[in-house]
């Protein structure tokens, strides 16, 4: 969330100059470091939040001039972002919202060299398996978790998923804020997810990556990227007000 607020005060400042406005004078008027600036202004780029214009200048990126476009225009937009970040993590990409008690895998990201997970089991009966649904899970109370965990119990899919409830909030109490949550091969043989948390709103978000891969080496790696690119993701949905019942595939 400090990325996505660092974010949001450099495009406070590039909306107000419409011819546009220097990196020295967003500095002045941010506050943030030379190398912190540079890092957000280079999102902002390459999820067209914002947009060179001239050496050290820059204005609104085409994402932020949505006023006349179609819904199907601001989908695309955010099919975009993902479809970066897919390219960035070398692996499928999803974006999942916790809502009316549920999972639900609002976005994704695929290509033939970053295919998506098979879904051998609904991924609504696997949030305890499933690192989308750990990600989701960790940002609700013990309350609505037993609740979860009531109506989907939680059932061993291979010999890697976690046994037990107490086993499970106990991972999800030991996360650090900020983090990957991991799915070792907890939801199928062979497939290894990473999901870090995102909230803009009530209901629980979180953006994620799936590796038809058990190399913990790649995970990490793909995990890492990952927490670097949430907070273009959230920039992204922020923008594009993509409704959460729309699943549209982005490969």
């Amino acid at each position: 969330m400090a990325s996505v607020h660092r974010a949001l005060r450099v495009l406070e400042v590039i909306h107000r100059y419409s011819g546009g406005v220097s990196l020295a004078q967003i500095a002045r008027e941010t506050g943030l470091p030379q190398l912190v600036l540079a890092r957000v202004t280079d999102q902002l780029v390459r999820t067209d939040l914002a947009e060179p214009a001239g050496p050290g200048a820059y204005v609104v990126g085409s994402a932020l001039r949505l006023a006349d476009r179609a819904v199907g225009e601001e989908l695309g937009q955010l099919r975009q972002t993902l479809a970066c970040v897919r390219d960035a993590v070398g692996a499928a990409v999803y974006v999942a919202r916790y809502q009316d008690g549920e999972v639900n895998i609002t976005q994704y990201a695929d290509s033939p060299a970053a295919p998506v997970v098979d879904e051998w089991v609904d991924f609504r009966a696997a949030a305890h398996a499933s690192a989308v649904g750990k990600a989701l899970l960790t940002q609700l109370d013990h309350g609505a978790r037993r609740d979860h965990l009531f109506r989907h119990k939680a059932v061993r899919f291979t010999a890697h998923t976690l046994g037990t409830e107490q086993d499970l909030f106990r991972q999800l109490d030991a996360h650090r804020p900020g983090t990957a949550l991991y799915d070792l091969q907890e939801y199928a043989l062979g497939t290894v997810c990473a999901a870090v948390p995102i909230t803009r709103g009530p209901n629980a978000e979180c953006v994620a990556l799936s590796l038809p891969d058990p190399d913990p080496w790649r995970l990490r790696k793909a995990a890492r990227i990952l927490q670097s690119e949430a907070a273009a993701v959230l920039l992204a949905l922020l923008v594009t007000g993509s409704s959460p019942a729309v699943l549209t595939a982005a490969g």
